[in-house]
């Protein structure tokens, strides 16, 4: 394994926790494991699978994360990325521990840990195609692959900062492991978001107008927001960048090939809207 990998994963040892009998975990052999004797593997892309049981089935398939990592590539979501970095360096002290949940190809966990030289991170997804790509992504940021629905695999108010960028929320979990006065960040699309791909494809996935009221209740019982930033600009694309657009989401699992190749991409929209919304959290 080479030691970047290594090193960044021994950064986080400390907080990590068995996702069986939630005892510490140290190294052993080519993995972790705990006091009980429960092990865990660490992939050779240097990614550590802490998932008890059964793998969750929700995670991003190898086109999606590709089609992210060519997004992300292109610079269209630049000033999101910057507002998140804002949000999360804006802190006194900054984080020593920042937690990106679901992070998938790390971009945004790299980019906040390299504005802040001694801070530590650690990305959980459950997608092993993104974790491969996150391993990546900076030489101070671990990678887990968990279940970011059940317990998370991290001892209790261990950690500065919480990224949650267009990725499930698991608040009462998000709570416990951050520290009483850590911050939490939550980016999540408006209903105006891709609005052009959305009626121009009959197949992508809607956004529930109903969102920021369910995001509101799931919330408010563990967290009080800050303030709220909006994003909101129109992208130009290439046909290529626009189908990347659906393709990175969930609607690709909707989405024929027919409906982003050939005569079909030509005839996407070349102008979308980005709209998003990012909010700064404190724990209750």
């Amino acid at each position: 394994m080479p030691e970047s990998h290594s090193s960044a994963l021994d950064l986080v040892l400390p907080i990590l926790r068995c996702p069986v009998c939630e005892e510490d975990l140290s190294r052993a052999d080519a993995g972790l494991r705990c006091l009980n004797g429960h092990s865990f593997d660490i992939a050779r892309q240097g990614y550590a699978s802490l998932i008890a049981g059964v793998r969750p089935t929700s995670g991003d398939a190898a086109p999606m994360v590709e089609a992210r990592r060519r997004v992300l590539g292109t610079g269209i979501y630049a000033p999101i990325l910057a507002e998140v970095v804002r949000l999360a360096t804006d802190q006194v002290p900054p984080p020593s521990i920042v937690l990106d949940a679901g992070c998938g190809t790390g971009n945004y966990l790299a980019a906040v840990i390299d504005a802040l030289p001694t801070t530590r991170g650690l990305g959980l997804d459950s997608s092993t195609y993104a974790l491969r790509a996150a391993a990546r992504a900076h030489p101070r940021a671990a990678v887990i692959a968990c279940d970011l629905f059940g317990p998370i695999p991290v001892s209790s108010a261990s950690v500065d900062l919480v990224l949650d960028v267009f990725a499930p929320r698991n608040a009462a979990e998000f709570h416990r492991v951050l520290r009483p006065d850590g911050m939490l960040v939550v980016t999540r699309p408006t209903d105006r978001h891709l609005g052009q791909l959305r009626h121009h494809i009959k197949g992508m996935v809607g956004i529930d107008p109903a969102k920021e009221e369910r995001l509101e209740r799931t919330l408010d019982p563990h967290f009080d927001a800050l303030h709220t930033v909006p994003t909101e600009y129109t992208a130009r694309l290439s046909p290529d960048e626009a189908a990347d657009l659906v393709l990175m989401t969930p609607s690709a699992r909707h989405v024929t090939s027919d409906d982003l190749e050939g005569d079909a991409a030509g005839a996407l929209p070349t102008e979308v809207d980005i709209s998003v919304l990012t909010t700064a959290y404190r724990p209750r």
